[in-house]
């Protein structure tokens, strides 16, 4: 019995680093940062390509969808600082947290919703998370 534990125990020590290496996925990274380059270079089209069918289907164009991110995300249209957190696996979502500051110097936290596709990962969707001590 005491063998059998021993040996749970050190496969779960041994797991730990294949769980700590799913914390990060240089292509999900590469997918974020590509589009926030694109963003900085208000090259729209690039930026779009980066975009899921889902949300492409909903914009329809590049322009749209270049004009909603100007309006409703102007801190990762023009960031000054971006630094990916940790993935995480949300019921089955890959989820990127982003912390992107702003010209003015303001810290914004992102969740970005990744789908891979046969394309590559690709951005499936962009929640800003409540800034801290605001809500109920």
């Amino acid at each position: 019995m005491r063998l059998k534990l021993y040996g749970l125990i050190l496969a779960s020590v041994l797991a730990l680093p294949a769980l700590a290496q799913e914390t990060r996925n240089p292509a999900i990274e590469a997918t974020i940062q590509g589009q926030i380059t694109a963003f900085l270079a208000e090259d729209v089209t690039t930026a779009f390509g980066f975009a899921a069918p889902n949300i492409k289907g909903i914009f329809g164009t590049a322009e749209n969808f270049g004009a909603m991110v100007r309006q409703g995300y102007p801190m990762v249209w023009h960031p000054s600082a971006v630094r990916m957190l940790e993935l995480r696996n949300v019921q089955g979502s890959f989820m990127q947290r982003v912390m992107v500051t702003d010209d003015a110097g303001r810290t914004h936290l992102l969740d970005y919703q990744m789908l891979e596709t046969a394309d590559g990962w690709q951005i499936d969707g962009v929640q800003l998370l409540p800034e801290a001590g605001v809500g109920a």
